[in-house]
């Protein structure tokens, strides 16, 4: 591992914690070089395939989905804390099914499911996004349904 200051790669582990909820491994490391401490997360690479709407595939990205929640919360009182732990949740699901494929479609409404419970303008920004609201009635439908 690479310290992020000075690029030196001989680092040293001073503390390693499992975290429960998304199956990772914090480590907390010390650069021998500059004595810089940073922390590290490891997680296991048994991928998760989202199936796109037009048949393709790619693998499940926690950053990608991440940005799209940062947007529908943009200018919301939402920590970031608050969007991993939605997405850490997410992943928990996805990881305890037999499955490891996923549609684009169910992985929308996983989110939508949680963001409502969290902040229903978020909820509807994203929305708007994933549904592709062709007019101002289907976005009034949705509003109705939130009601």
């Amino acid at each position: 591992m690479r310290c992020p200051k000075c690029g030196g790669d001989d680092t040293r582990v001073v503390d390693s914690r499992m975290q429960d909820a998304t199956n990772a491994i914090k480590r907390r490391r010390e650069c021998r070089s500059c004595g810089y401490r940073f922390t590290t997360f490891e997680r296991c690479e048994d991928p998760i395939e989202v199936i796109k709407s037009d048949g393709s595939t790619q693998p499940f990205d926690r950053n990608k989905l991440l940005v799209g929640l940062m947007r529908a919360t943009s200018k919301r009182d939402i920590d970031i804390a608050q969007l991993n732990g939605l997405i850490d949740d997410i992943e928990l699901e996805l990881r305890g099914r037999t499955l490891r494929a996923v549609s684009s479609h169910e992985l929308g409404d996983m989110v939508l499911k949680r963001l409502e419970r969290i902040d229903k303008v978020a909820y509807i920004r994203f929305a708007s996004v994933y549904r592709d609201f062709k007019n101002v009635e289907e976005f009034v439908h949705e509003l109705d349904k939130l009601r």
